[in-house]
């Protein structure tokens, strides 16, 4: 399990110790319908006796529901932060000579740059997460009204990751995209809206700033 993954692994726990609990309350109950363990009789009283419980009893069951809320918003909170923790990642090189690091947020900062550029995306957020020797990358892209994730998912697979591979000299990067579609409309950014109006038209005829023909040549074309 990969840091990808991060609410995964506190989703399962919960989920199997409630599902466990269940489960063997629910069996007693029916063996007990049953008659199978004969733990307590028809006609016993839930709680013996009638007196009140001594006074540590309140303060336990105190401190137990205090701690069943903190863990439910725990719980609740890992839900929220879905993405992986980012760390710096340390290249070697000789004894003696030193060592590079590099933060993994600060290297995935040109893919973001050029995922924002792409045509249909509104905005992306992305982490990269993991060890050097087992990275894990998770990207979060919200559409544009006109956005196409297919085609933004083939430019981020043919230009992007390989791209970022080969400038941090690794063979494999796990990936996780999530698209989000939105009602935005047109870019978002002025750096997007400028690096459009500086495309080239393709279809547009060449502009000739040197103004009408003369008559005599016009009268020649004819």
């Amino acid at each position: 399990m990969n840091g990808l993954e991060r609410p995964a692994r506190l989703n399962r726990v919960v989920l199997a110790v409630t599902g466990l609990v269940l489960l063997v309350g629910g069996g007693v109950v029916v063996a007990e319908t049953l008659t199978t363990l004969n733990l307590l009789r028809p006609d016993a009283p839930l709680v013996p006796g009638d007196a009140l419980p001594p006074t540590w009893v309140w303060y336990v069951a105190a401190i137990g529901s205090a701690a069943l809320g903190l863990l439910a918003i725990r719980w609740l909170v890992a839900q929220a932060d879905r993405t992986p923790e980012s760390s710096t990642w340390r290249y070697d090189t000789e004894p003696g000579s030193g060592r590079t690091e590099l933060a993994a947020s600060t290297a995935i900062t040109p893919l973001l740059a050029e995922i924002e550029a792409y045509p249909g995306v509104h905005a992306v957020h992305g982490t990269l997460a993991g060890r050097l020797d087992a990275p894990a990358l998770a990207l979060v892209i919200s559409t544009t009204r006109d956005g196409e994730p297919g085609a933004i998912r083939h430019a981020l697979v043919s230009e992007g990751l390989p791209r970022l591979r080969r400038a941090l000299a690794i063979d494999e990067l796990p990936t996780t995209v999530e698209f989000r579609l939105t009602d935005a409309r047109g870019p978002r950014t002025p750096a997007r809206r400028a690096h459009r109006e500086q495309a080239p038209d393709l279809g547009a005829s060449p502009r000739d700033d040197r103004g009408p023909a003369p008559a005599e040549n016009r009268s020649r074309a004819m």
